[in-house]
């Protein structure tokens, strides 16, 4: 029998170098952090997924002759706020194959999917929205954040249940989890945010939270590290938590202490942190609340840029431009903070990343590549492999996602190929809309986004990924 069926095992290998892919990778190193792979080898694409990984060359309707360059997963960004075409572009020349929108959310998630539906370069996703369920039903003027009535009040009773019913609705239409940031929220209290929590633990959905504060004062972010901890353990609800960096600063290390003591006394949690030592949010959010210098770790108005103009703020400018609202980056994290969570082998890799006709933060476009040419050839801060994993195969462990984030026969062909020896990112403060360089191809389910180092035109091969249960 055993005869008979390695015999079969050879034909199966034969019949598939016999044929033709569509297309064929060929003499790129291809490294695979599920099963720890680095060797060169070419890999056979068909109908949207990996059909053959061989140390033959391999014949297709289009080759890659990837000599010199790595072939590696397709990068999966948890949190990726930009969802229109521009971001997209960007993403795709970043390394990225799926980009999801998990802390913030959606709603209507129905409406959010449809929207994008064969018409998306890369994959996408998202949570169902807490902020936005929110700011449907108390009527807030906000768009992305809220910036009056869901961010200065409470949700009455009546709210609050029409708020948990949102939620249930999109996780019934098929999101990835739920989406919740308490910062944006601050008069939400603690009860209202367990509800949100036992609400996903009974869709059997992750919470993917931007905690309620940051910084080292008191209450700062060990308070909120305990608060989303406990909602979790008495909710029985999984746990993402968001940019850690950014909220913990240089508490960060404790930060991943008390997470990795919870994920060993058998709590399903995670975190995630950029590659920049600057967040990004609206400067008419709640986060800007007074109290706020403390929080950011005692930064003052000039270590607060504006995204339009690229200028530092004053007090006045900081006055004017709060109400007015747009999008301010926040110079608080020291580098030493940064390393550490490049270096950590559990922080998964997410940019946190929004652009607007140009105008954003440099996560946005060069996420991906800054780790690859910054921490791991220049600074050494991480091995290649560790770094492929944090950016792939993590994420893709978060959703259960089991034909993403590896090079593996079955697999969906969402392929990053890159130049160790040149990735770099491009963007800087000052002019974000700059694309990674470095980072030749990029098929994205066996399509081809980026080829020769130029996006594909006129082609939407992303698709929605949707939670099943």
């Amino acid at each position: 029998m055993w005869i008979f069926r390695f015999c079969l095992f050879l034909a199966v290998c034969c019949c598939a170098l016999s044929q033709e892919f569509d297309v064929a990778i060929i003499n790129g190193r291809v490294m695979d952090p599920e099963s720890g792979l680095d060797a060169i080898r070419s890999v056979g694409v068909r109908g949207g997924r990996i059909a053959a990984i061989s140390q033959e060359a391999l014949s297709g309707k289009a080759v890659i002759d990837a000599k010199g360059l790595v072939v590696a997963p397709g990068f999966i960004d948890l949190h990726s706020h930009g969802q229109t075409p521009e971001n997209y572009r960007f993403k795709a020349r970043d390394g990225v194959t799926t980009a999801l929108e998990l802390e913030v959310g959606a709603w209507p998630v129905a409406a959010w999917y449809g929207e994008r539906t064969g018409k998306a370069l890369v994959n996408f996703g998202a949570s169902s929205g807490h902020i936005p369920a929110s700011i449907a039903v108390m009527h807030d003027s906000g768009r992305l954040l809220p910036r009056d009535r869901a961010a200065e009040n409470a949700p009455t009773p009546e709210q609050q249940r029409e708020i948990l019913a949102h939620i249930r609705q999109g996780l019934s239409e098929g999101a990835l989890g739920v989406g919740l940031g308490i910062a944006y929220v601050p008069h939400d209290t603690r009860e209202q945010i367990l509800q949100v929590f036992q609400t996903a633990s009974a869709g059997k959905a992750t919470c993917f939270v931007h905690m309620r504060n940051g910084g080292p004062v008191e209450p700062g972010v060990i308070d909120a590290i305990q608060e989303v901890l406990a909602d979790a353990v008495t909710s029985g609800a999984s746990l993402h938590i968001v940019h850690i960096t950014s909220l913990a600063l240089a508490e960060t290390q404790l930060a991943l202490s008390m997470i990795a003591g919870a994920r060993q006394h058998g709590l399903d949690v995670t975190t995630e942190a950029y590659s920049y030592t600057a967040g990004m949010t609206d400067l008419s959010s709640a986060v800007f609340n007074p109290g706020w210098q403390e929080h950011q770790g005692g930064i003052t108005y000039k270590d607060l840029q504006w995204a339009a103009t690229g200028e530092r703020l004053t007090k006045e400018s900081f006055d004017r431009y709060r109400r007015q609202g747009g999008m301010v980056a926040i110079h608080s994290i020291p580098e030493a903070v940064v390393k550490l969570a490049m270096a950590d082998p559990t922080v998964v890799i997410a940019s946190d990343g929004i652009l607007e006709e140009g105008k954003g933060h440099p996560r946005a476009a060069g996420c991906y590549a800054r780790v690859l040419g910054k921490y791991v050839r220049d600074e050494r801060v991480l091995p290649l492999m560790e770094a492929l994993r944090k950016m792939s195969f993590l994420p893709a462990q978060r959703l259960k996602l089991e034909n993403k984030g590896r090079i593996r026969i079955g697999a969906d062909a969402d392929i990053t190929v890159f130049d160790p020896a040149k990735v770099t990112d491009k963007a800087t403060f000052e002019n974000p809309a700059q694309y990674s360089e470095g980072i030749p191809y990029v098929l994205v389910n066996g399509v081809p986004v980026v080829n020769g180092g130029k996006l594909v035109d006129n082609i939407a091969p992303g698709k929605g990924l949707r939670r099943h249960v």
